[in-house]
Parts: structure tokens; sequence; C-alpha cells
């Protein structure tokens, strides 16, 4: 065993916790089965938002902390992918949301002109580009001193053998490699447009599989979307992809007729009883810190969630 730490996960939040160790002082070596732009975070519609993610008394401090890191991101948009965009939450009441929703700055109730149908909640918030977001932050890594190594790991306990501390980022790999029967995939699926002229974000969850929302980004349109709990089909269903881009044109009927660059599907990672975030004393004095289980909000979480693992691993 070396002093060095082992970060498994080459998503936005094994990134990001890579660097925040880096920085830091640790000697990091990444663990990534492909490139960044091959995982679940580059499908990810990239709005800072807390959706799908429990537990709701951690996830708030988490959160705005992330927005905090984004604000400093923000006056340079083609190399950390950070803009700030205005929008929309449809039936999103502002006193159903927790504590932490005061922080953010204009949250407000829309007004008619903004939303018509009922209530929903209007919000300039950062939109993160993930695939530049991605690679900024590998550059960032890579700048600290940290090394990224293309590997597939088929144990935890394969990390340990080589490494003084590993910290655990692998998403629904989690669910064999702890292992955790909490885990499961929610399958979200997004149609990529060219950009009709729509510069605000939309979203509407929805009750059931089915959501609603835009969310601009350089040179394109996302539209999606699903939420399907279980469902881990990383193909694009035809039928699916026809019912958003309908659903998203009856709110912006510029979208019916842009050209359609492509589709998405991720599985996000989603567990039983929220993050998992916590300490593990390995034998013969290693360290294992998990960091994983964050649904729908990696990007919302993550640098709040890296700095409580680097927290962690120097208790």
């Amino acid at each position: 065993m070396n002093g060095e730490t082992i970060v498994v996960g080459g998503g936005v939040i094994g990134l990001t916790s890579a660097v925040v160790l880096a920085e830091a002082g640790h000697r990091i070596r990444l663990w990534s089965p492909g490139e960044p732009g091959a995982t679940t975070s580059a499908v990810a519609g990239g709005l800072w938002w807390p959706y799908r993610i429990e537990p709701e008394e951690r996830v708030g401090a988490w959160a705005l902390r992330s927005l905090e890191v984004y604000a400093g991101l923000l006056d340079r948009p083609e190399e950390t992918g950070a803009r700030l965009v205005s929008g929309v939450h449809a039936a999103t009441p502002l006193d159903g949301l927790g504590a932490w929703a005061a922080e953010v700055d204009g949250l407000r109730a829309a007004t008619e002109a903004e939303y018509t149908p009922g209530d929903g909640l209007w919000a300039r918030l950062p939109v993160l580009d993930m695939p530049a977001h991605l690679t900024w932050l590998l550059g960032r890594l890579e700048a600290a001193g940290g090394r990224v190594e293309r590997r597939t790991v088929t144990s935890l306990a394969e990390a340990a053998e080589g490494a003084r501390a590993v910290v655990n980022c692998t998403g629904l790999g989690a669910a064999h490699l702890v292992p955790d029967a909490g885990m499961r995939p929610v399958r979200g699926q997004l149609v990529v447009v060219e950009n009709p002229g729509v510069d605000t974000w939309f979203t509407h969850t929805g009750t059931g599989s089915e959501s609603t929302y835009f969310i601009p980004q350089p040179g394109r349109l996302l539209l999606g979307g699903t939420a399907e709990a279980g469902a881990d089909s990383l193909e694009p269903d035809p039928v699916t992809a026809r019912e958003i881009v309908a659903r998203c044109a009856g709110l912006r009927p510029e979208i019916a007729g842009a050209r359609v660059l492509g589709h998405r599907v991720g599985l996000r990672p989603e567990r039983a009883g929220g993050v998992r975030l916590e300490r593990e004393e390995l034998p013969g004095g290693g360290v294992l810190v998990h960091n994983y289980g964050h649904g729908g909000a990696g990007v919302t979480v993550a640098w709040g969630c890296a700095d409580e693992v680097a927290a962690l691993l120097d208790a």
C-alpha cells in the first residue's frame, strides 16, 4: 500500500472529488473505464437544481456549496461550460422547498407572463454544458497532478490493495461493487435538436415517468424527458422521442419544426435512503469513502459532496 488515493468513477461526482482532493495535496489516481464523455454525467441536462435526490436534510448544504463554485465559473463559459440562464420550474410552489431555497438569489414565484397555467418558480440558475464541463474538470485534475487511468474495476478491494485510501464514486456500479441492493437506475431519455431561438429553460417533472423540459445549450436545445424507475435500456425509443418533442412543442410551438440532431439516454443512479457519503475503515489501516447514489442531481451537489469527501479522508 502506498500513500496515493484512488478515486473510482469518472463522472461528474468522481472528477469533482478528484479535483478537490488533488488541489488539497492528495496524490490522486482516478480509475474510469472510459472517457468522461462516455459517462451518464455527459448525458445530463446540466441545470443546477436538487432533483430526485435525498436525504433532504443534507442536500441543501451540498447544493448551495456547488452553486457558490459555479458562480465563480460564469465568466469563462466556453472553458468551464457554466452559464447563467433564466427559466421556470412549473408546479413548484416556493413554500414547498427546503430552507436552502431562501439562499438562492432571485428565486421567486413566476408571473402570469412567465408561466400562465399555475404555480411556478422563476429562477436564474447555472446551466452546465456537460461535455465541456467534464473536459474542463479533467484538465483541472491533471493540472493539479492527478492521473487518469482507463481501468474497469471488478471490486473495490482491487483499488484498496494499491492505495492508502479509496473514494467510491461508481454510481450505479456500486450496486455490485459494494454491493448495495438499494441502488436502482432511473432511465432518462432526451432529444437533441437545433435551437429555434429558445433562450430560457423550462421544467415540469410531473408525477409519473413522463416529464417535460427543455434546456438551451450552446448550438443545441435539449428536450426531455423520462424518469423510468428500474428501466435500464440505453437504446432510445422512437415513440418516446416523438412524445417528448410533442410535449415540448406544446409549450413552445417553434420546437415542432426543429431539426433533430440526436438522441440520448442516461441512467440516473438513485439509491434507497439517498446519497451514501461516509467513511469506512479497512483492514490493514486503509480508508474507503463512499460517495454515490446522487440520483438526478449529481451536477447540483458535486462540489459540496467533494468537500465532505476531503473532510472525511482527513478526519
